[in-house]
């Protein structure tokens, strides 16, 4: 603080050693392995440097240590919050940025009372128990990637876990992460392989080393032969080699029944899940948790106490301790479940919805709960809800968590993905689920069920079928027609989904796929020719349902949502065509009941309007629908599910269409950055991992605004290079006249310079890789390009040009790979150079200009 007061909130342990990025690496508060002398050390280092850089508020110190010859090295200071402050503020309670904000207003750390230590100058991390930090991970989203993790950051999320012994957070952080995984064993096909094979496999620090290294423990490796290949230390090595034991002797003994009590006892004391524990031993989750019940061994709770504050706690459960936490039933209460770890496809968006209900249900008089086990989120603040529980989202700790707190119901459709999967069996428990019924959920993601519904309403869907090998697949195809989207049914949100556009790579695709079964078939569409895709989200109450707006596609339809460009209100859609497409959204949500929010995506081929898919739940695109068209739906779908306990009438009927005077339009990050090996193209499986909004009046302004806010920022003069596939030669010629005309020079590849000319546009023609120098490469090296359009081959161009795509990236000059895209692109360059400096409004400035129709 002024007065130059210091104190240290947390010390945390990298349990991957140096060479692994921070924010890849698993780690521990508090520190596990490293002596009070050497804690002492690195504190008063961390404390000199402070005071000679004179920070006012919280800093982050990073050290690196040798433990065998004790040298200490300085790696990097932040002096502001940093990645690991919301990790170290949820590990300890101490609200890092709330109180760096006070004390850069002019508090010091003498002047802010705390219930548990008088003043925070005299707080000490002193918490009797152990948080674990796990990454989240993406690899399997990008082809061609290496899973190899470095000094280059590339986790897209994390889990952290509160536990009372290291093997307890440990094991809880892994059923955090939400990977069907329950425990450390038996993880892809490590199982399989002989010591010598996982050996090799750990010299390379991956995002599975430690799955490797249970399964290299329990086919004999020792704790030297692990340390030496990892570097990982040997107290983390023997307290994983303790659990691979404990396995071992539960199998070996119990194989087909319930441990007895003594052993069962033992292994929920060392964080076994009861689904773990279903799984090795082939009995049903619900006979453990039931025996286990019936001996007493069931969760209890302890508060995590916030500083600053007098008596406010989160709260985490432990098998060591005796339920003593209090329960406040003076109120209704309902419960949200959250998201769980950030990845590709589950944001930050569903943190927002959760966060909104929140706020809501306090609105509505209703005591709330929040289950959650991501420290990056707003929903993991203590004071988002009534009562925080930091615990994994699985039926173990939920089913727990609803015994003990007795709420009315569980909101379960604004977590996304993660509480939907659980809303089934918590309803077979007992659960009340808020809002639109499982079934429902299950009825819209079942497509043979889905299409007989969609027959019923006359609405059309894409021609499909199903294929189980190769023959199925070809004559599948040839009925339907190629283009063909694939994809496999068993794995949710666009995994696998590729487009195929011949008999051989629809061969290639089915001989690669794994796990195909008759009851887990490849499922194959009709892909829609040059169609535009849309969305719409949707507020029902079983009964009305109201649609705010349609969202239009930059991209093309084959290109996943959640990577498109999108703008609201639509501005290429005919108003027949809007009013078809709220009109189905209408339909369809009446039809599956829809009580809350539903998001319906569509495609126009030719003037036709056709269903995708329908997602009965708070959807990605929720903030931005909210946000664009001044409403808040998360809010009013929460009014909706509380109406059996409130008694209050349903805000749908009074919702009213509104008219816009702005655009808003998304664009998609990328982390492309993170992964050089990869062709940075965009397909039917989504990669971004967030996204930025533009708003102006002008849609050229919005779009030109968007793309800056994505740190892509687009130039206004200079050299385009345009090298397209032969699918989009057609438009090419329009798109060149378009960068002409705003006084770029044109640089082009091949046919693609032949048919530009021919238009009577000039371009100058430049090699490509293979044809002689000076080459595309050379180009972009000098900095002769300043703006690149480049649409892939298909399964040729994959790899034939996506050295274009990657120096694009590597040397920071925009790049886009649609056509669509690029028209969009001239627009915003266009709108740019007319208004020159873009206008500034806030949000509630637009807000205020939208009107009733």
């Amino acid at each position: 603080d002024a007065k130059g007061n210091m104190i240290t909130v947390c010390f945390i342990e990298n349990i991957d050693p140096v060479g692994v990025h921070t924010g890849d690496s698993f780690c521990s508060a508090p520190m596990l392995t490293i002596s009070e002398e050497v804690q002492k050390k690195l504190q008063d280092q961390a404390y000199r440097i402070v005071d000679a850089i004179e920070v006012i508020g919280g800093t982050n110190v990073q050290f690196a240590h040798d433990p065998i010859s004790g040298r200490v090295v300085v790696i990097e200071i932040n002096p502001r919050t940093s990645r690991s402050s919301a990790l170290a503020s949820k590990a300890t309670g101490f609200p890092i940025a709330l109180i760096s904000a006070m004390l850069a207003s002019g508090l010091t750390l003498d002047e802010i009372p705390c219930g548990k230590y008088g003043t925070l100058d005299k707080y000490v991390p002193d918490g009797d128990y152990i948080v674990l930090k796990f990454a989240r991970w993406a690899f399997e989203k990008f082809k061609g990637v290496e899973d190899k993790l470095g000094t280059q950051m590339r986790a897209v999320g994390e889990v952290m876990s509160i536990g009372k012994t290291y093997k307890e957070a440990f094991q809880k952080a892994i059923r955090s992460l939400e990977k069907s995984r329950y425990g450390l064993g038996h993880v892809k096909d490590f199982d399989q392989k002989s010591k010598k094979e996982l050996l090799t496999m750990l010299a390379t620090p991956s995002s599975e080393r430690y799955f490797i290294m249970y399964e290299a423990l329990r086919k004999g490796a020792s704790v030297e032969e692990i340390n030496k290949l990892t570097k990982v230390k040997d107290y983390f090595i023997e307290q994983m080699k303790e659990l691979v034991e404990e396995e071992e002797k539960l199998v070996a003994a119990y194989h087909g029944q319930v441990p007895a009590d003594a052993d069962l006892k033992q292994a929920k004391l060392d964080g076994f899940s009861d689904k773990y524990l279903s799984q090795i031993l082939g009995v049903s989750e619900e006979a453990i948790r039931t025996r286990r019940t019936e001996l007493g061994v069931v969760e209890g709770w302890e508060g995590v106490h916030v500083s600053s504050t007098e008596d406010s706690a989160y709260y985490y459960s432990s098998y060591h301790i005796k339920d003593e936490s209090p329960v406040d039933n003076s109120k209704q209460k309902v419960m949200i479940l959250g998201g769980g770890p950030n990845r590709i496809g589950q944001g930050i968006e569903f943190d927002y919805c959760c966060v909104h209900a929140a706020k809501a249900l306090r609105k509505l008089g209703f005591s709330t709960i929040i289950v959650n086990c991501n420290p990056e989120t707003v929903s993991t603040d203590y004071d988002t809800s009534d009562k925080l529980y930091f615990e994994p989202l699985t039926l173990e700790d939920v089913l727990a968590i609803y015994e003990k707190e007795q709420p009315v119901g569980v909101i379960a459709q604004f977590g996304g993905q993660t509480p939907l999967n659980l809303a089934a069996d918590l309803k077979k428990y007992g659960v009340n689920i808020l809002g639109t019924t499982p079934e429902a959920i299950d009825l819209a993601e079942d497509r043979d069920q889905f299409r007989e519904m969609m027959e019923k309403l006359e609405i059309p869907m894409p021609e499909a079928g199903m294929a189980v090998n190769v023959e199925e697949a070809l004559e599948t195809a040839h009925r339907i027609g190629y283009p063909v989207m694939v994809r496999p049914s068993y794995v949710l949100g666009g995994r696998g989904m590729e487009v195929v556009y011949d008999d051989e790579a629809l061969t290639f695709y089915m001989q690669q796929a794994v796990g195909v079964t008759p009851d887990r078939p490849i499922l194959i569409d009709r892909f829609l020719h040059h169609a535009t895709e849309c969305e719409a989200d949707a507020i029902s109450d079983g009964e009305h349902v109201f649609v705010p707006s349609v969202m239009e596609h930059i991209e093309l339809a084959g290109i996943h949502s959640g990577d498109s460009a999108c703008i609201i209100p639509p501005r290429g859609l005919t108003e027949e065509q809007i009013e078809t497409l709220k009109d189905y959204t209408r339909k369809i949500a009446k039809e599956l009941h829809v009580v809350g929010l539903m998001n319906m995506q569509y495609a126009i081929e030719d003037g036709k309007v056709f269903v995708i898919e329908a997602n009965p739940r708070a959807s990605r695109t929720v903030p931005l629908v909210s946000k664009v068209c001044g409403i808040n739906m998360v809010q009013i779908a929460t009014d909706i599910v509380t109406l059996p306990y409130t008694g209050r009438k349903s805000p749908v009927p009074e919702l009213k269409e509104k008219k816009f005077a702005h655009y808003g339009v998304k664009e998609a990050v990328f982390p492309f950055n993170m992964f050089p090996e990869v062709d940075p193209v965009l397909g039917p499986e989504m990669r971004s991992t967030g996204e930025v909004l533009g708003l102006s009046t002008d849609f050229g302004d919005a779009f030109f605004k968007a793309e800056e806010a994505t740190k892509t920022k687009l130039p206004t003069s200079g050299c385009v290079l345009i090298s397209v596939n032969d699918r989009d030669k057609a438009e090419v010629v329009d798109v060149a006249r378009g960068f002409y005309q705003l006084g770029f020079e044109i640089m082009a590849t091949g046919r693609t310079c032949d048919l530009i000319e021919q238009a009577g546009i000039p371009a100058l023609k430049v090699c490509k890789l293979n044809e002689g120098r000076p080459n595309i490469l050379d180009k972009i090296t000098n900095d002769q390009i300043q703006l690149i359009v480049n649409t892939p081959r298909g399964k040729k161009g994959t790899t034939d040009d996506s050295y274009i795509r990657k120096a694009a990236i590597k040397n920071r000059i925009p790049y886009i790979t649609t056509m669509a895209a690029a028209k969009a692109t001239v627009e915003g360059i266009r709108s740019a150079k007319r208004d020159g400096k873009l206008p500034v409004q806030s949000l509630q400035e637009f807000h205020a200009s939208i009107i009733d129709k």
